[in-house]
């Protein structure tokens, strides 16, 4: 939508003869930007709150830049590109203020710590190889405004180091529990908080693991109740989700 769409609308609502809810829908419906190779949603943090993500694989590094400078144009804070590889980061960072995480994959343009929900986010792994996947899921939960605690190996292999911090886990409004293997860390935690658990399962694991097939099933069929899942390797899917649900409102702070 042009400067002088926006304007007309807004001398509808001074004239009354649009309501400011109509307004609002005309603008969360406004056109994107055509950048032949992409079309930039400018208005998707009007209707969701959040503006678009970067999924960097499979894209140029030419491409990321130019959708990630459409962006920076239009003021976006935080904005996020997953699956970034380092040599692609380098290449941006001559470009635009870029942080880098070299074991998430994970980019943050025009970075800005802003709490904007009270309640906390934990992030549970089942070992240390699976923090690659917690750190994308940590790392975008902390861009869109959420606390987020890391609790990271504390498997079911040494159970008693989950319990050691059981403070953690009953006082937050959101989990994320992030295991390969047989994936039973996320029935565990269900089991023992009174929020929802997102599962996370992950490619880690020995072969009849079957690159993360065995953990996604056995998360899946999990016997607790207020646990969902999500796809193998998706911290970014459960980062957000989880933010989602944190931004709600909650009893915990």
């Amino acid at each position: 939508m042009e400067q002088q769409d926006i304007f007309e609308l807004l001398v509808k609502v001074q004239e009354h003869t649009l309501s400011p809810e109509e307004a609002l829908n005309k603008l969360k419906l406004s056109p994107f930007e055509d950048l032949g190779y992409a079309k930039v949603d400018h208005h998707r943090s009007l209707r969701q709150g959040t503006c678009e993500v970067i999924y960097g694989a499979g894209k140029t590094p030419e491409q990321i830049l130019g959708i990630a400078t459409s962006m920076d144009k239009h003021g976006e804070t935080n904005i996020i590109i997953t699956r970034l590889s380092e040599q692609t980061a380098d290449f941006l960072s001559d470009k635009l203020q870029l942080f880098y995480d070299s074991t998430s994959k994970i980019g943050i343009v025009n970075r800005k710590i802003n709490y904007t929900a009270s309640g906390s986010i934990v992030i549970a792994t089942g070992g240390t190889s699976d923090i690659p996947v917690a750190e994308e899921a940590a790392l975008t939960a902390e861009a869109l405004g959420n606390h987020v605690l890391r609790l990271y190996d504390v498997g079911v292999s040494g159970v008693q180091r989950l319990f050691h911090n059981m403070e953690f886990i009953t006082n937050a409004n959101v989990i994320i529990a992030v295991a390969g293997m047989e994936g039973a860390l996320a029935s565990i935690i269900g089991g023992l908080s009174d929020c929802p658990v997102i599962a996370v399962p992950t490619s880690v694991g020995y072969g009849a693991n079957f690159g993360g097939l065995s953990a996604l099933l056995a998360m899946l069929n999990s016997c607790a109740s207020g646990v969902s899942v999500v796809n193998i390797d998706n911290g970014f899917g459960a980062g957000y989700l989880a933010s989602m649900i944190n931004h709600m409102g909650g009893k915990k702070s």
